[in-house]
């Protein structure tokens, strides 16, 4: 070391070793910009980084290289080859170029070091190379230890270099760690291998070169080596700064909505869990409004997708404009909205909410159309309603979805005992959709017998369904919360096709009648869905009969009347079920040819003390045998009520008496069921 020392110091101009410290430092903070590019890059553009980072790692070694053997007093004139001088630079730029892709192909930290050990080599390659071009005027002596421990240094230093480059040990330091290290390497190389050098002059010369020359020459190198680093670096910088502004667009489309500007979903619930922070460590309380506009499907349906996406961005620029100094307000989809606000007095809370709703009933005038949309508007507030971000978002929800089902014109706050009950009907229509579609209903069916034979003219299909963990729930509760949660279509599309599969399975030709809602009924497409199921199961047309209520007709009645006629057409039994209350009328009778009449049981539960029910029998009984429509009586459940039918001339009956709903009908149809229902 002390060698090393005294060559730098004695043999050495001192302004010039600078100048090639000052170019080493430069190109290899820029190397390890231009390999961090590689890196971070495939195919092509990987290619082209290790092209560039080679040709700055070449022209950082050979200036630095051929500085500092300008600096270096040889005491005997001197010559440079050219040839040799140019092939020195080739092979610092190949030989590093080798060494940082074997670095950047394998990203183990064993590769990286022997990508940084072949750097060093072709360092030392080049260092040799551009001597072997430093033809002197004496006699040359070099020393194989001194020459050695250089080589070593540039490989191991060098080797060092790419491994830290790549260690997350270092964490943020690397940059500064690969730096130092590549430096280190390519200076040690250097005067080391001067410091091997030995140089006996046959021709005492107080230069190198001639007067001026040295210095000229050595300034011109390092100014052509910044210049090529500089490039190199600016690439880097260019690089990486549009990168960074496209990672920043990126995370801006990611974290908003794109039509309005708002936050979106994800970059409100960053920024809810930011507030909730803020407000727990300041003691606030933390309001989340919870938005739905009431009016916007009616807009869409009218006027068009483009005036509801112009309606969406009025009303965002409003909102926004109010939430500005309190909080901020988002875009989740679709027509639902989202906003928070920090408070201390609940004052503040109440005259946001109520600005809000101002500015959302407000009218809007847009090109060619005015429109007032309207909110349900629901708030929960933290700590008092929740604790946490999923629970608070949950119960402003709830408190939201009240104020739309209720109709309320004012905004809701979370309210425990309602909204729980709210809670517990959407969880019990998630559980009824999963039911639904993964077939874990069950049907049972309850026979239907001649009054005056007592043989069986077919079976009504029951859906049942229990509940998990809240074990068999009736009908008259999840068949309402179906239809209120758009899951009715599903649900009687099953009841549909496993009824008819049921049916073909038996052994005798009974019908199967299946129930059908108003909500199936206004589908147009219910006809085709009838046909492909009995093309699927193979169940005949006339063992398959529907019963459906005069209110399923009474919504859309020309369009009720159309389905049932192509129903009726493709040979199924359609049957007016409940008749005698509701919305029961002539006129739908003589509308329609139905195939049978469903009395309703509540006149069959009052035949035994109420002479009123049994004249309203008689009367609905000489009714359908004057249009030759059959009538079915439900509900029987006595002996008595029976007898009384069977006086009367009704036609069919169904009841307890005959047979409970059961999973499969176990009477077979020529025998008498009274045996049977007297025993359930």
């Amino acid at each position: 070391m002390i060698d090393v020392a005294i060559c730098i110091g004695r043999e050495h101009d001192p302004w010039l070793v600078a100048l090639a410290v000052f170019v080493c430092c430069a190109g290899a903070f820029a190397i390890v910009q231009m390999f961090g590019r590689a890196q971070a890059t495939h195919g092509a553009q990987r290619a082209g980084w290790l092209f560039l980072t080679a040709v700055g790692a070449g022209a950082t070694i050979w200036c630095t290289h051929f500085v500092a053997m300008l600096a270096y007093r040889a005491g005997a004139p001197v010559k440079l080859d050219p040839v040799l001088t140019i092939i020195s630079l080739i092979v610092a730029i190949a030989g590093t170029g080798v060494g940082f892709a074997v670095a950047a192909r394998w990203r183990s930290l064993t590769s990286r070091a022997m990508g940084g050990a072949l750097v060093g080599l072709a360092i030392s390659g080049m260092h040799f190379t551009g001597m072997a071009a430093y033809r002197v005027d004496g006699l040359v002596e070099w020393r194989a230890g001194y020459v050695v421990a250089a080589v070593l240094c540039a490989v191991v230093f060098a080797g060092a270099a790419l491994a830290a480059l790549g260690h997350e040990r270092f964490g943020r330091y690397r940059v500064a760690a690969g730096t130092g290290l590549l430096v280190t390497s390519i200076a040690t190389l250097h005067f080391i291998a001067m410091t091997a050098l030995r140089i006996t002059p046959l021709r005492l010369s107080d230069t190198a070169l001639e007067a001026g020359q040295g210095q000229a020459l050595a300034l011109a190198t390092a100014l052509v080596g910044l210049v090529v680093i500089a490039a190199g670096a600016a690439a880097a910088f260019i690089d990486r700064s549009t990168r960074s502004d496209a990672m920043q667009r990126l995370h801006h489309m990611a974290m908003n909505d794109a039509l309005t500007g708002l936050p979106n979903r994800v970059g409100f619930q960053e920024e809810l869990a930011r507030q909730l922070a803020l407000a727990g460590a300041g003691r606030a309380q933390l309001a989340l409004i919870a938005i739905d506009l009431n009016r916007f499907k009616e807009i869409n349906d009218v006027h068009g997708h483009k005036a509801g996406d112009d309606v969406l961005v009025a009303l965002a620029q409003r909102m926004r404009g109010e939430m500005a100094r309190d909080g901020t307000v988002a875009r989740l989809g679709g027509d639902e909205f989202v906003a928070t606000l920090r408070f201390q007095e609940r004052a503040q809370l109440t005259d946001l909410v109520q600005r809000l709703q101002a500015v959302l009933e407000a009218p809007l005038s847009l090109n060619s159309f005015e429109a007032r949309v309207g909110a349900s508007i629901g708030v929960a507030i933290y700590p008092d309603d929740a604790a946490d971000a999923e629970s608070l978002t949950n119960n402003a929800d709830l408190a939201m979805y009240r104020a739309k089902s209720a109709g309320s014109l004012a905004p809701c706050f979370y309210d425990a005992p309602l909204d729980e009950a709210i809670r517990e009907r959407r969880e019990m229509a998630n559980d009824l959709r999963v039911a639904i579609e993964t077939g874990a209903l069950g049907l049972h069916y309850q026979v239907q017998t001649s009054v005056t034979t007592g043989e069986v003219t077919g079976y009504e299909a029951l859906v049942r369904w229990t509940h998990p963990k809240r074990g068999p729930i009736s009908p008259a509760a999840f068949i309402p919360l179906a239809e209120e949660n758009g899951l009715i279509l599903a649900l009687g599309e099953w009841v549909l096709r496993r009824a008819c599969a049921d049916a073909v399975e038996w052994d005798h030709q009974s019908k199967v009648a299946v129930n059908v809602s108003p909500v199936q009924l206004s589908h147009p497409e219910l006809p085709r869905l009838f046909h492909q199921i009995m093309l699927d199961t193979g169940l005949p047309p006339r063992r398959l009969e529907i019963e459906l209520t005069e209110t399923a007709i009474i919504a859309n009645r020309e369009q009720s009347l159309h389905v049932l006629r192509q129903i009726k057409a493709l040979g199924v039994g359609v049957a007016l079920d409940d008749f005698g209350t509701g919305y029961s009328s002539l006129e739908t009778l003589r509308a329609f040819p139905f195939d049978k009449i469903k009395l309703d049981r509540l006149f069959v539960s009052e035949l035994e003390h109420s002479p009123q029910a049994v004249a309203i029998v008689r009367a609905v009984l000489a009714l359908g045998k004057s249009l030759a429509i059959p009538v079915l009586a439900e509900g029987i459940e006595t002996e008595h009520q029976l007898q009384v039918l069977k006086r009367e001339g009704c036609d069919e009956v169904q009841g307890f008496l005959l047979g409970y709903p059961a999973a499969l009908p176990l009477a077979h149809p020529q025998e008498a069921p009274a045996a049977e229902a007297r025993s359930a």
